[in-house]
């Protein structure tokens, strides 16, 4: 990890996913009812910004590019539960 970046939130990839959270939580409003416990509490679970927070926390090299590597299958986990929702019509 670099020693200019004193914190995780200032790595542009936790700050870019903290949004995209926001997004998810925004779009995921919208579902019906019937899938408050199972699509939109699938993708509302994306856990991509806290596995950049707790590898940075690790305080190893290592540590943190095994986090960073879940956090990418969770980005592929929210994209396929995107689709999802796409091929629902529950967004566009």
């Amino acid at each position: 990890m670099s020693d200019k970046i004193k914190s995780y939130k200032e790595l542009i990839v936790w700050q870019k996913v903290i949004r995209l959270n926001l997004m998810v939580y925004e779009i995921t409003h919208s579902f019906p009812e019937n899938e408050k416990f199972s699509l939109t509490s699938q993708i509302r679970g994306s856990s991509i910004p806290s596995n950049i927070a707790e590898g940075w926390g690790r305080f190893l090299n290592k540590s943190f590019g095994q986090f960073l590597k879940i956090s990418r299958g969770s980005l592929f986990e929210l994209e396929t539960q995107l689709i999802i929702a796409k091929n629902l019509n529950y967004i566009n």
